[in-house]
C-alpha cells in the first residue's frame, strides 16, 4: 500500500511537471521577439506611406505621413517627439527658385532605464524628382519611395511594435529622419540627419544602425565602406551576426561608399553602420514602387536588427 502510494505521488509530481512545462512551451513563444516581428503589418506600413503619394517636404502628403508615423509611433512608445526644423534650398523648377523646407524628425524612445544606447534610423521623406528615371519627360515628376524611404521606416515602426511588447536591455532610439532625399547636390540633401547630428543631446546614442532601400524583392546587402572605413569592429560584428543567423542577403564582402544619413552621424563621433541594397535598379526613377519590395526582405533585416538589440553584438 506504502509503495502504491509512492507511486502514485510521483506519478502526480510527474505530471504536475509536465503541466508547467507545456504552459511554459506554450507562453515563451509569444515573448519571442523575432517571433512578435510580423512582415506582413511590416509591408501594411510601407504600402500606408505610399497611398498617402510621393512624400517631400512642404506637400501635403508629407503632412499626412508625418502625423500618421507620428500617431503610430505614440501607440508603442509614450516618448515621441518631433524635432522641427528649417531649411532654404533650391527647386528642381528651370529656374530654380529658393525655397524653405519645414520639416521634422520624429523621434521614439524605449527602455530610458538603461545608459547603453542604440540609435536605429531610416529616412521618411521621398525624392520630389525622379532624376534618374530613362524618361527625360518624366525625370521631374517625385518619386513613390515605396523603397527609397518607406522600407526602413516600416521595419522600424514594427520593430516599435516588438519593443512595446517585449521591453529592450538597452535604451532604443528611433530616429525618422526627414529632408534626406531633396536636393540635387549633396549639401541639399541629409537634412535631417545632419540638423540631429547637430542636436542630438538627450538622445545621444553609443552607436547606431541606419536602414535605407532594404525592401527590394532581390535584396543584397554587401558592407558599405563608409561604415566600414569608420568603424570596422563594429561593422564586421553586424555582418557576422547576420551570417550566423543565416541571413544569406548580408554578403560578407565590401560594397560601395555610399554618402547617406549615416555619415553626420559618423562625423559626429557616432558609430554608425549603414544596412542598404543600393544595386536597385528603379532608384530614383518613377517605378519605384510599392510591387518592386517584398515582406520577406523586411523580415530578413527585422530579423538582424531584433537580434542585436536584445542579445548585444
Amino acid at each position: 500500500m506504502k509503495i502504491i502510494r509512492i507511486a502514485f505521488l510521483f506519478l502526480f509530481l510527474y505530471c504536475g511537471l509536465l503541466n508547467i512545462a507545456c504552459i511554459e512551451s506554450s507562453t515563451s513563444p509569444s515573448e519571442d521577439p523575432l517571433i512578435l516581428f510580423d512582415s506582413n503589418r511590416a509591408f501594411d506600413i510601407l504600402k500606408k506611406q505610399c497611398e498617402f503619394g510621393p512624400r517631400p517636404p512642404n506637400t501635403d502628403a508629407h503632412r499626412k505621413t508625418r502625423d500618421y508615423l507620428f500617431s503610430e509611433l505614440k501607440k508603442y512608445s509614450d516618448t515621441v517627439t518631433l524635432q522641427p526644423y528649417t531649411s532654404d534650398v533650391d527647386t528642381n523648377s528651370i529656374p530654380p527658385e529658393r525655397i524653405t523646407l519645414h520639416m521634422n524628425n520624429i523621434i521614439a524612445e524605449f527602455g530610458n532605464d538603461h545608459s547603453d544606447t542604440l540609435l536605429l534610423a531610416a529616412h521618411w521623406d521621398t525624392r520630389p524628382c525622379a532624376d534618374k528615371d530613362p524618361n527625360p519627360e518624366k525625370q521631374r515628376e517625385p518619386i513613390m519611395g515605396a523603397n527609397d524611404g518607406a522600407s526602413g521606416v516600416a521595419v522600424l515602426v514594427e520593430v516599435a511594435r516588438v519593443l512595446k511588447e517585449v521591453p529592450p536591455p538597452r535604451r532604443v532610439i528611433i530616429v525618422l529622419f526627414d529632408g534626406e532625399d531633396y536636393g540635387k547636390t549633396g549639401d541639399q540633401m541629409f537634412l535631417g540627419s545632419r540638423y540631429f547630428a547637430k542636436n542630438m543631446g538627450k538622445w545621444k546614442p553609443d552607436y547606431g544602425i541606419l536602414l535605407d532601400m532594404i525592401g527590394d524583392k532581390d535584396l543584397q546587402i554587401p558592407i558599405e565602406l563608409f561604415s566600414w572605413n569608420a568603424n570596422r569592429e563594429y561593422t564586421d560584428a553586424i555582418w557576422r551576426r547576420a551570417q550566423k543567423l543565416g541571413l544569406a542577403p548580408f554578403q560578407h564582402k565590401l560594397g560601395d561608399a555610399i554618402m547617406d544619413d549615416h555619415v553626420p552621424l559618423i562625423k559626429a563621433g557616432i558609430p554608425m553602420v549603414n544596412i542598404i541594397d543600393f544595386d536597385y535598379p528603379y532608384w530614383h526613377t518613377l517605378e519605384d514602387t510599392v510591387d518592386k519590395c517584398s515582406p520577406k526582405s523586411l523580415e530578413v533585416v527585422a530579423k538582424l536588427v531584433i537580434n542585436i538589440i536584445y542579445e548585444g553584438l
